[in-house]
């Protein structure tokens, strides 16, 4: 491990080994030359890696470098402060610096046993150096069961107002569960080798929500749609056996719902070929460890460019998908 040892009991999110380049690698860098440039790019962003602890310190404090203010489409929506939430509100949000830096974060009036979650400025690509305590101590926090969600720019968070607003981020914090967001904007097709890297993570959940970049970015057709949802399942199952899988259908996209691609398939097309195959698992594998989520909770008025939700949409995509995870981790799951 290259990280600093200090501040990494304290991190939450990450399933990949860091490399010089990466510290917060969401794909497996070992790997990375079988990946689509695309979604080795996205995957070198810390999409909600956070600091997660406890104690009853007044205040935390957080050393760190950035590596650009080079924000793209997102713009500050990626995440340009250091935001500490705690019993299910952000109690305090400073900005960061371009290079190194440090910042002051209160803790809040809460019970030491509270968990605090620290979300990063992911669009800066920051390297925590060090965590320390200001007035109090604190320690790691409890760990909840790992869960793997993997999906496109709408699991990635845009284009919520902060990393703290993207959907799995919300479901991570409120159901105490450790995400470890697996969304790769502009890509996410299904790819084999993404296929492979979640069957070697060990997981207690997992969820997969794509599809959108399968109607134009990279055209599928219909048959391509239904054997690859298939052959993602395959391989994801061949490492997870046992493991829940939540599979959820694309969400809205007016300008993609009625209009074909190349090969004549629209997103509705796309979204009926991925109910079909995970139908037929439950159905007629009967697997029943696999579970089946409708898309369609948004409306148009939720999509802040057409695309994309907003944070009110994100909490609606939070309330349906987060419900479906925790359905499929059962009434046991625990945090350790």
């Amino acid at each position: 491990m290259l990280r600093p040892e200090q501040p990494d009991p304290f991190v939450r999110g990450c399933a990949f080994q860091d490399t010089d380049d990466v510290w917060y690698p969401r794909a497996d860098p070992l790997d990375a030359a079988r990946l689509p440039v695309d979604t080795w790019t996205s995957a070198q962003l810390p999409v909600t890696v956070r600091l997660e602890m406890i104690g009853d310190a007044e205040a935390v404090e957080v050393a760190y470098t950035t590596e650009t203010d080079d924000l793209g489409y997102r713009g500050p929506g990626a995440g340009t402060t250091f935001a500490l939430w705690r019993g299910g509100v952000c109690v305090d949000e400073q900005p960061a610096v371009l290079g190194e830096g440090r910042v002051r974060l209160a803790m809040g009036e809460h019970s030491p046993d509270t968990p605090a979650t620290v979300y990063l400025p992911e669009g800066m690509k920051p390297r925590i150096m060090s965590v320390g305590a200001v007035g109090g101590s604190i320690d790691r926090a409890p760990r909840g069961p790992r869960w793997l969600a993997y999906g496109d720019s709408i699991a990635e968070g845009w284009v919520a107002s902060g990393p703290a607003r993207a959907w799995p981020a919300i479901v991570g914090r409120e159901r105490g569960i450790d995400v470890v967001n697996l969304g790769y904007a502009g890509a996410a097709r299904g790819e084999m080798a993404t296929a492979e890297q979640i069957s070697r993570i060990p997981a207690e959940v997992i969820s997969i929500g794509h599809g959108t970049n399968c109607w134009t970015r990279t055209p599928h057709s219909d048959a391509q749609m239904l054997a690859n949802t298939e052959a993602f399942l395959d391989v994801v199952r061949q490492g997870h056996p046992d493991t829940p899988i939540v599979v959820m259908t694309p969400v809205l996209r007016p300008d993609a719902e009625r209009v074909p691609n190349r090969f004549g398939t629209d997103l509705r097309d796309i979204r009926a070929a991925i109910t079909a195959v995970v139908r037929e698992r439950i159905d007629e594998y009967e697997d029943d460890r696999v579970w089946l989520v409708d898309g369609l909770p948004l409306r148009p008025e939720h999509l802040r460019d057409g695309i994309h939700p907003g944070d009110e949409g994100h909490e609606i995509l939070a309330r349906v998908f987060g419900d479906a995870v925790v359905e499929a981790l059962g009434p046991g799951y625990a945090v350790t």
